[in-house]
């Protein structure tokens, strides 16, 4: 199962992703897709729930942010040796681990 969220920046809608690469909305599902939405429980509830009966979404919306709600990203730099070759870097022998908050911005 393949979760997104689409629509307008700001307006954004929950939506999955069906087996044939269209999205569906989830909008009578979920209110939006949250930490509390994405638990064992609420993931396997909406497993359960039948992907060709929820609602087609028209044309080619934009996708949005996955989910709401996050803090903070935490990520593994040159996690694969073709990665770091494209980098010009040595491949590490541990992880490099790095975070990037989401309330930092854009570079103007």
């Amino acid at each position: 199962m393949k979760l997104l969220r689409y629509g307008p920046t700001g307006a954004e809608q929950p939506g999955l992703l069906d087996s044939q690469g269209r999205i569906r909305s989830l909008a009578g599902v979920v209110g939006d897709l949250r930490a509390e939405s994405l638990g064992s429980a609420a993931l396997a509830a909406l497993a359960r729930h039948p992907v060709e009966a929820l609602p087609l979404v028209p044309g080619s919306p934009r996708l949005g942010t996955p989910y709401t709600g996050v803090g903070k990203f935490i990520a593994i730099g040159l996690n694969y040796s073709d990665h770091a070759a494209e980098s010009g870097l040595p491949v590490p022998t541990e992880p490099v681990i790095f975070m990037k908050a989401t309330s930092c911005t854009k570079p103007g």
